[in-house]
């Protein structure tokens, strides 16, 4: 097990920052809001040679018991139980405050080595701040500045002392070098982002895949702020699933932090495999979720189309058989998507969700045998040959594919402009009939074969 340490501290004193800059990417979204931050958030840290997991959790706040709030200071104490170490992070600029006082003595009753970090400790001001934290009996702080990098080596000496020697190194190499095996490409975790309308149940969902309650879920929408990544065992199958903000209409966004989660949201959906789109069972395939839909295709990712809380529904049967025509009628795009009615409350259809996230996987890697493709492509161009354009007939030579992930292919025609949109649309069609890929994503290049007499001068007249 890696070495875990947890960042804790009360609201706006720069935990995020700090957690930013040891894992060095901008995971957990940063604002001069306080509060921000409401799951608890995992990466992995480095600071020199030292490796170790890091936690960032919610500002130390008080709560009502069953509050928000109060929920989440619980998944705070959760990170603060499976930590081996803490980072009690103050604010040196604003200096000590009563509730840096009170959770100092949180932080000690834990029973875990903390470091005692005097964040924003940049100028003259930090520097005055610093010194009051001698006052909570942590030890010497450790003076940083997590937002410029400034005090870092301080830090690395503290942690130092903690962790147990780093293990040597052989020679370094780049991942990039490394040629992944099939065995092990099979073994690796499917990357799936669960994205939908606000309040349309995605926390709820992985809450009940896990069996805990992981993520902070609540009635009212708008709960889930960062891209939370949680780990997820299905049969055997390893998955990492991304609980990510709702997603609402544009002109309806106004707010610095929204606008946060949603950049956050649609990197989510750009780092995926798969993308589960759930929907509102009482309110489904509304104008946003159309979008969204678009916007999955448009990022050529697996899709499953996942209609929640169906435990609300009556007369379930005969809806069911009318999802799939509404699927297909509404989004053509991703005809023959998968479609499950679950609910992430009462654990109903979960395992036929899972199941149809392995199957989209599957579908999304396709590779067709290039002698099939073509003998199809003569197939389905001798049925319905293209247009003329121009009065000049167009001649479509070969198709081979290109690559997976989303399935891609280039066809080698004469004039590649002149090509219908509609014609590509039929290919498009027909090839997933013939080949058996429903929903996936399917790309079609058009390449301009060589003309072999395009450098011989013409004759004079």
């Amino acid at each position: 097990m890696p070495f875990t340490i947890a960042i804790i501290g009360r609201p706006n004193v720069g935990k995020s920052t700090l957690f930013n800059r040891l894992v060095g990417q901008k995971l957990a979204l940063v604002d001069d809001e306080p509060g921000v931050t409401r799951d608890r958030r995992e990466g992995n840290g480095r600071l020199g040679d030292l490796e170790f997991t890091v936690l960032d959790t919610a500002g130390l706040d008080e709560g009502a018991r069953g509050s928000l709030t109060a929920r989440m200071q619980e998944q705070t104490e959760t990170a603060i139980a499976l930590a081996d170490a803490l980072m009690f992070v103050i604010d040196a600029r604003a200096g000590l405050t009563p509730n840096d006082r009170a959770f100092a003595d949180f932080a000690r009753r834990a029973n875990k080595p903390v470091v005692l970090v005097a964040n924003k400790s940049e100028g003259r001001h930090g520097e005055v701040g610093a010194m009051e934290a001698y006052a909570l009996g942590l030890g010497d702080p450790v003076q940083i500045s997590a937002e410029h990098g400034e005090g870092l080596s301080d830090l690395y000496d503290a942690l130092r002392v903690l962790m147990p020697d780093p293990t040597e190194e052989g020679e370094e190499f780049d991942d990039d070098d490394i040629i992944e095996s099939d065995e092990d490409f099979a073994k690796r975790p499917i990357r799936v982002a669960i994205v939908g309308r606000p309040n349309a149940g995605k926390s709820t969902l992985i809450n009940h895949l896990l069996g805990e309650e992981r993520l902070l879920t609540s009635a009212e929408a708008g709960t889930t702020r960062d891209s939370i990544s949680v780990e997820v065992t299905w049969q055997g199958r390893d998955f990492r699933v991304f609980d990510t903000a709702g997603l609402r209409r544009r002109a309806r966004i106004d707010e610095k932090l929204e606008k946060l989660s949603v950049a956050d949201a649609l990197r989510a959906v750009r780092f995926a495999e798969v993308v589960v789109m759930m929907m509102d069972a009482q309110n489904r395939f509304e104008e946003q979720d159309l979008r969204i839909a678009d916007l999955i295709e448009r990022e050529g990712r697996a899709v499953v189309l996942a209609v929640n809380k169906w435990d609300l529904m009556e007369k379930k049967g005969s809806l069911v058989s009318g999802l799939r025509t509404d699927v297909d009628h509404l989004l053509p795009q991703m005809k023959g998507a998968p479609v499950v009615a679950v609910s992430g409350l009462m654990g109903e259809g979960i395992d036929r969700l899972m199941s149809a996230i392995e199957q989209a996987y599957a579908v999304w890697n396709k590779r067709v045998p290039t002698a099939a493709l073509n003998r199809w492509f003569e197939q389905a161009v001798d049925a319905n040959p293209p247009p003329s354009v121009s009065g000049r007939r167009l001649k479509l030579n070969y198709i081979t594919q290109a690559k997976a992930r989303p399935p891609s292919f280039i066809l080698f025609c004469s004039r590649a402009d002149a090509v219908p949109t509609s014609y590509l649309r039929y290919l498009t069609n027909s090839m997933r009939e013939a080949f058996d890929l429903p929903g996936t994503p399917i790309r079609i290049m058009l390449r301009e074969k060589a003309n072999p007499f395009a450098h011989k001068r013409k004759r004079p007249s």
